[in-house]
């Protein structure tokens, strides 16, 4: 059996709040009562209610700084308010209005009307509360899923003698389309992947996993006395005709950046699908080579051709694998752009983690208090 609704009375006159209070118990609710504005707020932190029936003017605190204090509250805001008030107080009643009351109800009570306000009000207590715990439950469902999904980041970077790896990953929502990955495809190399899923939100999150997945099970379950090239060929082209022929329908596709590194020689072959090209810095600090495309990007097409590149990392030199996320990061001052950029990446002397860490910094004070419209992924190795 369900409780009534509670409701608190309001009103430093002893007849008005005692008849109100009466003829709400005859209507089925469960009522208390406050003779001013300050017991008022004292018994709504003590206890929960559903609606306020609350007078303008009383003593201590009057019902102007009573409405404004709740509606201040976080814990208070969302309980409906209904004034309480003389006709010739109407002035004051759209004052309370405008301060965010719901409703008003006139003295002298007519019962008609006191039903119909108090019902009303109720009724869209209801709304407003079944649509808070929508948000919530749903607010927790994308947490849950970006739990999920942080999950498919590696815990550690691979390590390799004479580099060093890093990694940063911010996204705009609680799910991305943006992920990296590095991983060992097999003894002695290194797996480099930064791609970006088309659209955002949930959707793209479920993408991103796939993409994810198919990418590093194909390169690492490829036949071992594969070469290199081969794996990493063969693994772009499995991972892009699955998600063609099986997802086309969607209409999903991402632009990835797949690098598999041999720290020996330095040597990093690539797939570049439709990616922002990667920048190959020099030991000095300038941009000697930009990565550019070898293919389209994965999932529109099947058996679409990717091209297979191939650079050697010099001692000193930097690779810098970023999505689009980056240079077009918005603030008051228009697109982070690569003016921006380029100084913060081609610094000589700075570590990989030093470059990481200088743009995500130059990112957020550039972006500001702004909304966030794009992922942010980048990944950066350096040979020393």
């Amino acid at each position: 059996m369900h409780e009534p609704p509670r409701l608190l009375v309001v009103d430093d006159g002893d007849m008005n709040r005692d008849m109100l209070a009466r003829r709400l118990v005859r209507l089925g609710y469960s009522v208390d009562t406050a003779v001013n504005g300050r017991e008022a707020l004292e018994k709504l932190h003590g206890s929960e209610f559903d609606l306020v029936l609350l007078d303008i003017m009383m003593p201590e605190l009057d019902g102007y700084d009573t409405l404004a204090a709740m509606k201040a509250d976080a814990a208070l805001k969302h309980v409906p308010v209904v004034m309480v008030s003389a006709v010739s107080e109407i002035e004051s009643v759209v004052k309370c209005l405008e301060l965010g009351a719901d409703d008003y109800l006139p003295k002298p009570f007519n019962p008609t009307i006191l039903k119909a306000r108090v019902t009303s009000s109720l009724d869209r207590k209801r709304l407003r509360d079944q649509e808070r715990l929508l948000a919530q439950s749903m607010e927790r469902e994308l947490e849950i899923g970006r739990e999920i999904q942080a999950g498919f980041f590696p815990d550690a970077l691979p390590t390799a003698a004479g580099y060093q790896l890093a990694a940063h990953f911010a996204p705009a929502r609680q799910c991305s389309g943006d992920f990296y990955d590095a991983f060992e495809t097999e003894v002695g190399t290194i797996g480099l992947v930064v791609a970006d899923v088309c659209d955002k939100g949930v959707g793209a999150a479920l993408f991103m996993a796939l993409f994810r997945s198919l990418l590093r099970a194909f390169a690492t379950q490829t036949a071992v006395e594969a070469a290199p090239r081969a794996r990493l060929e063969s693994a772009v082209r499995l991972t892009n005709d699955y998600i063609a022929k099986e997802h086309g329908k969607a209409n999903m596709f991402a632009t990835v950046f797949f690098g598999v590194l041999q720290p020996e020689s330095g040597i990093l072959l690539y797939v570049n699908g439709g990616h922002e090209a990667p920048l190959v810095v020099d030991a000095g600090g300038v941009v000697r080579r930009r990565l550019e495309p070898t293919g389209p990007a994965m999932g529109m097409l099947p058996q679409v051709p990717f091209t297979v590149g191939e650079e050697t990392l010099a001692p000193g030199e930097l690779l810098y694998v970023f999505t689009d996320g980056v240079v077009e990061a918005k603030g008051e001052a228009g697109f982070f752009g690569e003016e921006r950029l380029l100084p913060l990446v081609t610094a000589p002397g700075d570590s990989a983690q030093t470059v990481v860490t200088n743009v995500a910094a130059a990112l957020a004070a550039h972006v500001g208090a702004l909304p966030r419209y794009d992922d942010v992924t980048m990944l950066a190795v350096k040979r020393a």
